[in-house]
């Protein structure tokens, strides 16, 4: 049996509690910037402790495949339409941060890679557009 080199390492340097630890850490930094905190707090509002559940569940599953979230983030995402391309960039930028500020590296990087993945699927559902001009 062959496995995929990513599952083994992961689970052996990410759980629950990191995970847990990582979404409070990260959305609170979400919440003070002056970028993001206003398209977040415009949505979420006073349901930030669903919120953070929510997003525990999120990457439970996306990190251990645990199967504790059931949704559709790319229709969540594109309903938001104040969400433009470059704060794909200041997210990623704040995850990163984060993730390298409470993880060895051999735990932050999967949690990085997997937020970049995420946010190159969302973008390109929410922007790219077949056939469209590029601009020069």
């Amino acid at each position: 049996m062959i496995e995929e080199p990513h599952v083994r390492p992961v689970a052996g340097l990410i759980d629950e509690a990191a995970i847990h630890h990582l979404v409070r850490v990260f959305y609170a930094k979400v919440r003070r910037d002056a970028e993001l905190g206003p398209i977040f707090e415009a949505v979420i509002a006073d349901r930030w402790d669903q919120h953070l559940e929510r997003m525990t569940d999120f990457w439970s599953s996306v990190m251990l495949t645990s199967g504790r979230y059931s949704g559709n983030p790319m229709i969540k995402h594109i309903r938001q339409k104040a969400i433009r391309p470059p704060h794909f960039t200041r997210w990623l930028a704040l995850f990163e941060e984060t993730a390298q500020e409470l993880f060895t590296p051999d735990c932050a990087e999967p949690f990085i890679a997997k937020a970049h993945n995420i946010a190159r699927s969302l973008q390109l559902g929410m922007f790219f557009k077949p056939g469209a001009a590029r601009p020069a």
